[in-house]
């Protein structure tokens, strides 16, 4: 199966939809989802996992964007505990580390789609 632009659009919407949701929580807008940092239940991990691997897992683009997805979870996580242990600002300010894990997926999914 070949990847269109269009997968490769969604795949960001998935990302911009995670931050989305870890910005709600560290705002007291919604409860953190356990879901939200499993690598396996993530939307962007499952598209991944799914319809990437099978063609692209071997590709160092591929092995890349799924490691630099997984530090985002594991920060994102980091965020989330911080701000359940009462360090709502710190939380909060580290959503400048998770911009710059987004900013390094967006470069990794270009090289991906430039191999699609």
């Amino acid at each position: 199966m070949e990847l269109s632009s269009l997968d490769f659009q969604q795949a960001r919407i998935k990302q911009v939809l995670f931050k989305s949701r870890l910005r709600s929580v560290l705002y007291g807008v919604r409860e953190p989802d356990p879901t939200l940092f499993s690598l396996a239940d993530n939307p962007l991990g499952v598209w991944l996992r799914t319809t990437v691997q099978p063609k692209y897992g071997a590709s160092l683009p591929y092995q890349r964007l799924e490691q630099e997805l997984q530090r985002m979870l594991l920060t994102g996580k980091s965020l989330v505990q911080q701000y359940q242990q009462g360090q709502l600002e710190e939380s909060r300010a580290g959503l400048e580390q998770l911009d710059k894990h987004a900013s390094r997926i967006e470069t990794l999914l270009q090289d991906l789609e430039q191999l699609a």
